[in-house]
């Protein structure tokens, strides 16, 4: 039988920060314009948390059931693939999170209700309905998109566009086009984490049928795919504070100014192992980007 600690493993508590980044973008922006609920971020958080949970189990489930992962991959050891976790222990625990993740995305949507249209909480339960398929269907089922190198695209959408899109229309009803600039910022960053992983698990992934990106285009281009990225993130960043004409903001670019540095890493990485500490920088300069960015807007309002 699983321990706790196998489960807590299993959920890849690491990868919470970055999910949690683009909610904190959304509510730093509604909070400066006067439209902050705390009711409605702390539930988002939870519901963000939900999703991310029940996406990291399924992709455990998904890459075991498929063999992709094994004794070459490079990454850390998962709950299926050590059999710590039966399969039917992990399609239980997934059906667990999925029923969770339902009724706290139902709770959230009816606190927002009060300043949504109809049509706009009908929007929000399909959107409910699609962030479960998407964390499920990455790995898991025969046209898993992680396997057709779509995943890409797809934790851009989630991690950007939805979460900081998404939550800011959850305060206010409205939507505001510059926050298309911060969807941009934290979508493109969460995909450079996705590339990082890939890069690391190019020769297995390659060798084992999952068609990434990264084994579409080859690891040299992948090198360059993430500096551009990378790039592109940070400059969205900066033109959206330009926009507010708050100096002080300027402020949340400084744990930024690592990734410069961690590219540098990057195209000199000869051993794929030396690609998983990087992940986990990138995913915490992300999230310190984003919760000093809130700060500031706390402190100056």
């Amino acid at each position: 039988m699983a321990r706790t600690k196998d489960w807590i493993q299993a959920m890849r508590l690491r990868t919470l920060p970055l999910s949690l980044s683009g909610i904190i973008l959304g509510s730093a922006v509604a909070l400066y314009n006067d439209l902050f609920n705390g009711f409605i971020f702390w539930f988002a958080i939870l519901t963000t948390v939900l999703f991310q949970i029940t996406s990291n189990l399924a992709n455990d489930l998904g890459d075991g059931m498929k063999g992709t992962d094994n004794n070459e991959r490079v990454g850390p050891t998962r709950a299926i693939q050590s059999g710590k976790i039966a399969i039917k222990s992990m399609k239980i625990g997934i059906a667990i999170t999925i029923i969770l993740s339902i009724i706290s995305s139902g709770i959230l949507i009816y606190l927002s209700a009060k300043t949504l249209t109809q049509n706009l909480v009908i929007f929000y339960v399909v959107l409910a309905c699609l962030s479960i398929i998407a964390a499920v269907t990455y790995t898991i089922g025969k046209r898993a998109y992680g396997y057709h190198g779509l995943g890409d695209i797809m934790v851009f959408v989630f991690f950007g566009l939805v979460s900081v899109l998404g939550v800011y229309s959850l305060y206010s009803s409205t939507f505001l086009l510059e926050n298309i600039l911060l969807s941009c910022f934290v979508g493109l960053l969460s995909t450079a984490v996705l590339n990082l992983n890939n890069m690391r698990d190019y020769k297995n992934d390659s060798n084992s049928g999952k068609t990434t990106l990264v084994v579409k285009m080859g690891p040299n281009n992948a090198k360059l795919y993430h500096a551009i990225i990378v790039f592109t993130s940070l400059l969205c960043f900066a033109t959206f504070i330009f926009k507010m004409n708050n100096p002080i903001l300027f402020l949340s670019l400084i744990p930024g100014l690592y990734l410069i540095y961690h590219l540098r890493i990057v195209m000199m990485i000869s051993d794929p192992k030396e690609f998983d500490p990087e992940l986990k920088k990138v995913a915490l300069c992300t999230f310190a980007m984003c919760t000093l960015f809130l700060a500031l807007i706390s402190f100056n309002h």
